[in-house]
């Protein structure tokens, strides 16, 4: 997937939006954060749950997220390490995640 349709599909999901952080493309969910980009090397943090980080840390490709690691967020090289149908199902897993963090009542507002 190149940088432009990734930004597409991300921004696809109810209630994301954009912004710039730390020099970052960010993807948010009522200002949450659930996808960061380098958008000079495509490589991109996402979070994932618990039973996902070691498996997905150990791949070749996939590291613990600098600053993030102890809440299971790893980085990812680049966006050609998985297929198209996985890269969404861990976008849209990690905006999940971040969404279920939230109150309530917010949360309500997404299901």
């Amino acid at each position: 997937m190149d940088i432009e349709s990734f930004r597409e599909y991300c921004l696809s999901l109810p209630g994301t939006t954009e912004g710039m952080k730390w020099d970052h493309l960010c993807f948010m969910i009522e200002e949450k954060i659930f996808v960061l980009v380098d958008l000079d090397t495509h490589g991109f943090c996402m979070k994932c749950t618990p039973e996902e980080f070691d498996g997905l840390a150990a791949k070749d490709g996939v590291k613990q997220a600098p600053h993030f690691a102890k809440k299971q967020w790893v980085f990812v090289d680049n966006l050609e390490l998985f297929n198209l149908t996985e890269l969404k199902q861990h976008i849209s897993r990690s905006r999940e995640l971040v969404l279920s963090k939230l109150p309530k009542k917010i949360q309500a507002k997404y299901v």
